[in-house]
């Protein structure tokens, strides 16, 4: 039932749409070798959607949901990046090779008819 801000629910529709993109992209890695490590983790740097482990290394995943890909890229930002930069740094503090695992960051684009791109080392060089 949608709040007296929001009459018709667009809030709790963004949220399913966004958990069902998630989903897909969980079984798109997972496809490909990859298992799941944590789903929405929260560091103080702020929420990381998906972390992938495949051996020793790790995949920092941001998924991005929106009617079309274009759109869905552009909705990172630098201060996003840099909030999950620092969260992914407090993630790895615990891995047994602590800084020096080895880790990417890849961002998951997800378009309304359910297609996905996803764009390795999205982020660059750290």
């Amino acid at each position: 039932m949608a709040g007296p801000q929001d009459p018709h629910g667009r809030g709790q529709r963004a949220y399913l749409a966004g958990e069902a993109a998630e989903d897909q992209v969980v079984k798109h890695y997972e496809a490909r070798g990859y298992s799941l490590a944590e789903r929405r983790w929260r560091g103080a740097g702020g929420e990381i959607d998906l972390i992938f482990r495949s051996g020793a290394a790790l995949v920092f995943v941001e998924v991005k949901h929106s009617k079309t890909r274009a759109r869905a890229a552009l909705r990172i930002t630098e201060a996003q990046m840099r909030r999950i930069y620092a969260s992914a740094g407090q993630y790895l503090d615990n891995e047994p090779a602590g800084q020096l695992t080895e880790s990417r960051f890849d961002v998951a684009l997800v378009d309304g008819a359910g297609q996905i791109e996803i764009i390795e080392n999205a982020f660059g060089q750290g």
